[in-house]
């Protein structure tokens, strides 16, 4: 299975990061404080993320959150609506091994 489930997208929605691995709850913060307005990274939370990757892999990270922030802002001005491509419920099949 790849993605993520409903209930871990409902859990992220709530802000409940239990769930998730110390590595991906930390991302997940990161992400979440890049989309603030001003977006701001912690120092504390930047070493947390340090404990689990390297200075190069959370540049391509950061790189990626600070992209579909763009895309979601820049979405706005035109009043882009959503595509469809999550609907609670919906569940994928598992990637074949290659």
């Amino acid at each position: 299975m790849y993605g993520l489930s409903d209930e871990e997208i409902a859990a992220i929605r709530k802000g409940r990061m239990e769930g998730f691995a110390p590595a991906e709850a930390a991302l997940l913060r990161m992400a979440d404080a890049m989309a603030d307005t001003p977006s701001n990274v912690s120092d504390e939370l930047y070493a947390e993320l340090r404990q689990h990757f390297s200075e190069e892999q959370l540049i391509e990270l950061a790189a990626s959150a600070a992209l579909e922030n763009f895309r979601a802002r820049y979405n706005r001005v035109f009043d882009v609506g959503s595509d469809g491509l999550y609907r609670k419920w919906l569940r994928f099949k598992q990637r074949q091994a290659a």
